[in-house]
């Protein structure tokens, strides 16, 4: 079982996000401009400031577009329906999509596996990083 995420700090920089996630600052700063939901504050010198929702919204969009293979716009069309109050496995590996047929779900399995075994290990670096 995934331990749960507990929180040491209310905000992480740039620097410290990217590091969590394993995604450059630079997509980072880029993403913002994409997708709507990801707007970290700033303090008072203009440094963006990450809170745990914004980190996990990062590794959602992150597994959309560099797992799932889903294009910015696909993204954007699941994240219309995104709430960051989900728990981290239901945002990082459940996105919201179309109902699918049997068939289609027994070809995925597999897949599925890797899949869940990848987030595993992206929560566990997470977690060691707090």
């Amino acid at each position: 079982m995934i331990k749960d995420l507990s929180i040491k700090k209310l905000y992480y920089s740039i620097s410290e996000v990217s590091k969590i996630t394993e995604v450059e600052q630079y997509v980072l700063r880029y993403w913002e401009t994409e997708f709507e939901q990801l707007q970290p504050q700033k303090n008072r010198a203009g440094n963006r400031i990450y809170t745990n929702k914004d980190i996990k919204l990062i590794l959602h969009i992150k597994n959309l577009l560099r797992e799932k293979k889903y294009t910015i716009e696909g993204a954007k069309k699941i994240l219309d329906n995104y709430s960051p109050d989900n728990s981290p496995q239901q945002e990082v590996l459940f996105p919201i999509e179309g109902p699918s047929d049997s068939s289609e779900n027994k070809k995925e399995k597999p897949s599925l596996k890797k899949d869940l075994e990848e987030v595993k290990s992206i929560l566990e670096l997470f977690i060691s990083k707090l």
